[in-house]
């Protein structure tokens, strides 16, 4: 519920060590969050901004919640939810929010959407939604840039300028 949720501009940046964790599996360890490191790095148009769930406390157990939402929100009211159990990195200082993952994969694009997939898990099991989705569709005009490892890879143009 928004009333829960708060904005975060600036969104902390994650720790050293929780980059580190999420990229020890790429073999890129860094003492501080470069951008570089992180694997899988989104780039959104401005302006946009981030919005994330707080956490509840609850006197009961509560197993395979997941944690608290988070979410790109558009001028227009559109709110576009990203898997908060893979975000490493979340920054909208700038006027457009960069969204870095940790265990997905950019796939390339299905239907005019780009499609991103969940490759492992940062988190043990019994922290994770049962519910939680597999796949992320995007549509590409909410997009400005994608990197794999800190070099690009979407727009195509500039992928290609890399090389």
């Amino acid at each position: 519920m928004l009333e829960a949720a708060h904005h975060c501009g600036p969104l902390p940046r994650y720790s050293p060590s929780d980059v580190d964790a999420a990229c020890a599996n790429y073999g890129a360890r860094t003492s501080e969050p470069r951008l570089k490191h992180i694997p899988l790095l989104i780039a959104f148009v401005a302006p946009t901004s981030l919005l994330r769930e707080q956490h509840r406390t609850s006197a009961l157990p509560i197993v395979g919640n997941g944690p608290p939402g988070t979410f790109v929100l558009f001028p227009h009211g559109l709110r576009v939810s990203l898997p908060t159990d893979q975000i490493v990195f979340a920054d909208d200082s700038a006027g457009h929010a960069r969204v870095g993952f940790g265990g997905m994969r950019f796939a390339g694009s299905e239907d005019g959407r780009l499609l991103f997939m969940r490759v492992r898990e940062l988190f043990p099991e019994d922290q994770l939604s049962p519910a939680r989705s597999h796949r992320m569709l995007l549509d590409p005009q909410w997009v400005t840039a994608i990197s794999v490892d800190g070099l690009p890879v979407w727009p195509t143009d500039q992928a290609a300028r890399r090389e």
